[in-house]
């Protein structure tokens, strides 16, 4: 059964050497492996879809680069790519990486990829090395490139830089693109192969590419080793493959130093040992380990008697020995769990199990509980959430009325406002005098804050209803002083109504001072009108006595009201404008007068001089005979003839 195995690994092998291209990759493209993953670096103008389709049907994809560590292994790829190349111009190149944005998804400066995402899928990452800020375009594809200068080498500190741009076509492959980058993952690796007298091993990954200087091999690959030197026959090979020999170790099947030569013993690469080497007498040696350490079955590596001393567990994972110092498990703290490899710790998301009353914030090993707007924390360690009273805080959210509810609120206006549109909680005043469906008043309408007044003009009073408007009784009353004191105190006084302007009234001292407004007048169209001007309407009441259009409050309003003393200012005037009035009163009666008298005596010149123009005609006419007397008309003959026969 061995005898078999051995001949079909062997055949394997042969098959993996003999395929086309195999050994002349290594011609056109540099190799770095660490960790679980391979990094090609290839020279070629391709566009980034080109690059990936040359990548993937090796199995592999465009390289990330996830992290610094990464980075620093696309970095030595690039250099082994760059010493290749003995004569490099001056210039500028760029080499494609997995990292692309497709056409439609626009760019997003609140992330480290801004909008971009990996080729083999993932989540986003926090890494992030830009050159330059990106272009937000939305209407094509972009790829991203790292920007290389190429006449000098390549330092650790200065990692290369990210650019990105169109992705190009196969006629046109992107402004200085040199070539690419691939990234090959595999679940293990295998350490190189040791020898221990001189020899050569040329390793074959499954990506088709060879090389002999590979820090780690990738599972899967193939190994050829030629041993001899110049006294020895080099036709002596062997060919090893890297197997999973247990769950995550992976070996060759060899035992023992390779290519030993008696000649050279322990003075040729230590004997290919890992950490001791020992001669024996006849030019052999054998491979021993420090303490703590033991002896792998290849009878050449070494590894810690503790299996945690390695450190296998990753990231937050504790490693513990087993019972018997061979095995190992990887612990986790609290809020993470082993992954898939058993080895690294992921996070556990506490929210599934929903135990939040409200909303549940999963953070990485733990979790917290939040409430919604309109909620607060019920208690320290409770985990509930309680009712804000908002209408209870201090200044209060609304400007009159507020009202409670589960987890919100709702603001109301007194009578006489409404809510403005803004915001909701601030309320305006309603001007009912120009609502829609008309003036409430029938006569004068006067808005106030939160409310209204009626009124009158004068002559008029307002009724009991405080909306109509009556007939009042009219006196006039006569001047009660001289004419030139009653013109000089209406020159000195205003006598429009003070509810359309504001009105001087005398204060104590008899002193003018202004009387304001008390709101904004406006007339209803089927209000009472006179035909006399405003000025002239004769005050209702007692005589000499000016009284404004009567007020009346119609609706008890809780907002700002008018001062109790407004009313009487604005209904009465003093003895002096009083006799004002009279006095204008008297002068327009007299004009009234005299135009009559004036159109009196215009009509009378009128008919006198027509009775004068009639009689002077008569008395230039001739007198004659003929005067006297008067023609008879003629009889008719057909008359005439008829009187015969009676």
């Amino acid at each position: 059964m061995e005898t078999g195995m051995a001949t079909f690994t062997s055949l394997l092998l042969l098959l993996l050497l003999g395929q086309p291209g195999a050994g002349t990759a290594g011609d056109t493209e540099a190799v770095v492996c660490a960790g679980t993953a391979c990094y090609t670096a290839h020279w070629g103008k391709l566009s980034a879809a080109e690059a990936q389709n040359h990548c993937s049907q090796n199995g592999g994809n465009l390289a990330t680069v996830k992290s610094e560590e990464e980075a620093r292994h696309v970095q030595r790829a690039l250099a082994q790519l760059l010493r290749r190349e003995a004569n490099l111009t001056a210039r500028m190149g760029k080499f494609w990486i997995g990292l692309q944005r497709e056409k439609g998804k626009c760019l997003d400066p609140s992330l480290p990829l801004q909008g971009f995402r990996w080729v083999g899928g993932g989540e986003d990452t926090p890494y992030a090395n830009w050159y330059k800020e990106l272009r937000n375009s939305c209407i094509s594809k972009r790829c991203v490139s790292l920007l290389l200068d190429l006449s000098q080498p390549l330092l650790s500190s200065h990692l290369p830089r990210w650019s990105e741009g169109p992705c190009g076509s196969s006629d046109s492959p992107g402004n200085n693109i040199e070539g690419f980058v691939c990234k090959f993952s595999f679940k293990g690796m295998c350490r190189p192969l040791a020898l221990g007298g001189p020899g050569q091993v040329t390793y074959t990954t499954p990506f088709q590419t060879t090389s002999s200087s590979l820090e780690a091999v990738p599972f899967a690959s193939a190994a050829n080793v030629a041993c001899g030197d110049g006294d020895q026959d080099k036709g002596q090979s062997h060919y090893f493959l890297c197997k999973e020999k247990a769950p995550d170790v992976f070996d060759w099947g060899s035992s023992g130093p390779l290519c030993v030569s008696p000649k050279y013993g322990c003075n040729f690469n230590n004997g290919g040992c890992h950490q001791d080497c020992f001669e024996g007498g006849d030019g052999s040696f054998l491979c021993g380990c420090r303490p703590g350490f033991r002896l792998l079955d290849d009878l050449v590596t070494c590894a810690s008697r503790n299996p945690c001393s390695s450190s296998p567990c990753r990231g937050g994972a504790t490693c513990i020995q087993g019972s018997h110092g061979k095995n190992y498990t990887c612990h986790c703290p609290q809020g993470y769990q082993l992954d898939s490899s058993q080895l690294d710790c992921v996070d556990v998301d506490e929210c599934q199990d929903s135990p939040c009353a409200q909303e549940c914030v999963n953070t990485p090993g733990g979790f917290r509980c939040e409430c919604w707007v309109g909620y607060e924390p019920s208690g320290p360690g409770e985990g509930g959430c309680r009712d804000v009273d908002e209408c209870a805080l201090d200044p209060s959210p609304c400007a009159q009325g507020c009202t409670n509810t589960d987890g919100s609120f709702y603001c109301s206006c007194q009578e006489g406002y409404i809510l403005a549109e803004e915001d909701g909680t601030q309320c305006q005043d309603v001007d009912e005098c120009a609502g829609l469906g008309g003036s409430p008043c029938d006569s004068l309408c006067f808005n106030t804050q939160g409310s209204f007044r009626c009124g009158c003009l004068t002559g008029w009073e307002l009724a009991p209803n405080g909306v109509s408007c009556t007939l009042g009784l009219v006196s006039l009353g006569a001047p009660s002083g001289p004419p030139e004191e009653a013109y000089k105190g209406k020159k000195e006084r205003s006598t429009v109504p003070p509810a359309a302007t504001a009105s001087p009234t005398r204060g104590p001292e008899g002193t003018p001072r202004a009387t304001p407004s008390t709101g904004r007048l406006s007339l209803s169209p089927d209000a009472p009108v006179t035909s006399d001007p405003l000025e002239m309407l004769a005050p209702s009441g007692s005589p000499g006595v000016w009284k404004e259009p009567s007020v009346h409050h119609v609706t008890a309003a809780s907002g700002p009201q008018e001062p109790a003393g407004g009313d009487s200012s604005v209904a009465k005037q003093d003895d002096d404008g009083t006799d004002g009035q009279k006095l204008l009163l008297f002068y327009i009666l007299g004009t009234v007068v005299a135009i009559l008298l004036l159109l009196a005596l215009a009509l009378g010149l009128l008919v006198y001089r027509k009775r004068r123009a009639k009689r002077e005609e008569k008395e230039k006419k001739p007198q004659n005979a003929a005067d006297r007397y008067s023609w008879v008309p003629e009889r008719a003959q057909g008359r005439a003839m008829e009187n015969e026969y009676r």
